[in-house]
């Protein structure tokens, strides 16, 4: 069973993971093997423990305790609980956003490029997008429009930086992803090559005067294909439009040259979802 530990302040050693340690920190210090993040919200929480994730501790108020103790699974009922007063609460910087639950899990381990793709039809690459409400709301988009599964390069925002997951509400634990490379030097090579032995059409979504448009017949004839969408303002690099198979856009009306990057993605998934 779950202890219920009353706080009184936020500086007990015991909620360091809530008060004082950053993302990077939770992700090697805590468990330099898997990893801890931060889930906030009862869905969210409950989309991750759904997928597997074992909790580690949480931060909540008092009137969330029964609905976060009926979702935790049969032989996790044993993490520490604190709870106190709002007024208390509220001294943690952003608590007030979380709808009330914050919960430290041990980060899943993640399947490999290959396993991933094995059996995918279509994948959103993200090639160093570093907004966290981007990253959650293209994974929100994939998941709901077709995306088999999500690559993220080495230097893209982390999908479990916590406002990542919030923004996805749960969705990063229903759609399969992975890292391609473990350092920014093996993007967009040989990164784009190690699709195409998998099979993979990549298309890089640019605006470029050789582009063609989303709804191109060969687009959506691809048996499988890697959707590379870019950093927010710049877009895709030089290197990786260079060495895609097709360069595409969405057609814009009104003089509007581009979309953000989420909306697009948004865009571009359902007009490029398998169609059987």
């Amino acid at each position: 069973m779950s202890s219920i530990i009353e706080i009184t302040d936020l500086s007990a050693p015991e909620l360091e993971a809530y008060t004082q340690l950053t993302h990077a920190q939770l992700r090697n210090r805590l468990e330099p093997e898997k990893g801890i993040f931060i889930a906030e919200s009862t869905k969210v929480i409950a989309c991750a423990l759904k997928a597997g994730c074992q909790p580690v501790s949480a931060l909540m108020e008092r009137n969330h305790i029964d609905s976060f103790l009926s979702h935790l699974p049969e032989g996790q009922t044993n993490i520490p609980i604190y709870t106190a007063d709002r007024e208390v609460l509220e001294g943690l910087t952003g608590y007030q956003l979380t709808r009330g639950v914050l919960c430290a899990m041990r980060r899943p381990v993640q399947p490999s490029v290959e396993e991933l793709c094995r059996s995918a039809r279509r994948i959103a690459v993200l090639e160093n997008i570093t907004d966290a409400t981007n990253v959650g709301a293209i994974f929100r988009s994939a998941a709901a429009l077709g995306m088999d599964g999500v690559l993220v390069t080495p230097c893209c925002c982390d999908p479990l930086y916590r406002r990542a997951v919030r923004v996805s509400m749960g969705t990063v634990f229903q759609i399969p992803w992975a890292q391609i490379g473990d350092h920014q030097s093996q993007w967009p090579q040989p990164g784009l090559s190690y699709l195409r032995e998998l099979g993979f059409k990549t298309v890089a979504m640019a605006l470029t005067d050789n582009s063609v448009s989303i709804d191109d017949p060969a687009l959506a004839q691809a048996e499988k294909l890697a959707i590379i969408l870019g950093t927010e303002g710049d877009g895709l690099s030089a290197r990786t439009i260079a060495g895609c198979d097709y360069t595409a856009r969405i057609p814009m009306l009104h003089g509007v040259d581009s979309l953000n990057v989420a909306a697009a993605g948004a865009v571009i998934f359902w007009q490029l979802r398998p169609q059987s």
